[in-house]
């Protein structure tokens, strides 16, 4: 259902003292050059020189990455049942009393009697019709001053000599934190230099970008940018927290502006597309702050794709860093800005 609301959208992004932001470049005449007597790895040489300063005294953020409680993570934890239709009985090896729709559908286990499980009182299935799910241990980091510009690595990637060269060398780790050096223009896509002789293609990363409050937004307060997948926590003008985030697939997109979270549980049952391909079921999902209608900030222990568009409209965060969220967004007129940063 649409609905009618009256949104203030943010059309700016502030560049705040924390972030030392590159600007993009266009060197087309070293771009595929690797080192010459006027170029190195895609650069003139006099400012790859430079920036190799830099990148020595400042070679990773200086982050400090939040706690993960592992017992949190073995409560939020789940067991996803198979994608086929699903017979469920009244006992092991008992009478069938009905079926389980396909779908995305995650449950918990009761009990267990040899190959059965009990998912819910008197409703056993046999123990192959499920796999188990771990949630992620990713998280999210505290930030202070940073000199540069600081973004994750969210796809499996080898990193270039030259932007928009061949992948070559150790295969970067998703969730790697790196600095931005240097940023260039090759065709439609821009590249980061993340390290000497390192160009990785801007789809591979997200940025940390900032933005200024809202008018009329003060306390603690929590910015979402669409287009990097990255959640920072402000306390006032303050940016103090920021992690990577899962919005909205482009058909089920987020919606951009500024709201007030309506409703927090500490968890809640969500389901949705009931009989169609998308349908999913998931219980006790974690640390739920409603924010646009039936629009959520919320834990995820069903993947581990952060930083990447994944969701039905939500935005998915880790349990540790939707419990983070949740502590620290204490009161029920919490503000969320929805954006985009490009």
């Amino acid at each position: 259902m649409q609905r009618k609301l009256v949104l203030v959208l943010i059309a700016m992004v502030v560049c705040l003292p924390l972030i030392n932001m590159p600007s993009v470049a266009n060197a087309q005449n070293c771009t595929r050059v690797v080192e010459s007597a006027e170029c190195k790895f895609g650069l003139p040489a006099g400012e790859y020189d430079g920036l190799f300063g830099t990148m020595q005294a400042n070679p990773a953020p200086a982050v400090q990455q939040i706690g993960v409680d592992q017992g949190e993570l073995s409560r939020f934890s789940f067991w996803r049942l198979s994608g086929d239709s699903i017979t469920f009985y009244d006992a092991p090896n008992g009478n069938a009393l009905g079926t389980i729709d396909p779908g995305f559908n995650f449950t918990g286990i009761l009990r267990r009697d040899g190959d059965w499980v009990e998912i819910a009182p008197n409703h056993w299935i046999p123990e192959s019709d499920l796999a188990g799910v771990r949630a992620s241990s990713f998280s999210g980091v505290m930030l202070g001053g940073l000199p540069l510009q600081m973004a994750w690595i969210v796809k499996y990637v080898r990193a270039s000599q030259v932007p928009g060269g061949k992948g070559q060398g150790a295969i970067l780790q998703r969730y790697t934190r790196v600095f931005i050096y240097k940023a260039v223009q090759v065709g439609q896509w821009e590249w980061y230099l993340i390290g000497p002789g390192q160009w990785v293609e801007q789809r591979n990363v997200s940025r940390l970008n900032l933005t200024g409050a809202p008018g009329g937004v003060g306390g603690r307060w929590v910015a979402v940018d669409l287009y990097e997948q990255v959640l920072v926590a402000y306390d006032g003008g303050n940016p103090v927290f920021a992690t990577l985030i899962s919005s909205g697939l482009r058909r089920f997109p987020t919606r951009e502006g500024v709201f007030k979270v309506w409703a927090r549980k500490t968890t809640d049952a969500m389901s949705g597309a009931m009989g169609g391909p998308d349908y999913y079921a998931l219980p006790s999902v974690p640390y739920v702050l409603y924010f646009d209608k039936d629009i959520s900030l919320h834990g995820t222990y069903w993947h581990d794709e952060f930083g990447l568009q994944h969701s039905h409209g939500c935005v998915n965060m880790s349990v540790t860093d939707a419990r983070w969220i949740f502590d620290f967004t204490n009161n029920s007129d919490t503000t969320v800005v929805v954006w985009r940063s490009r």
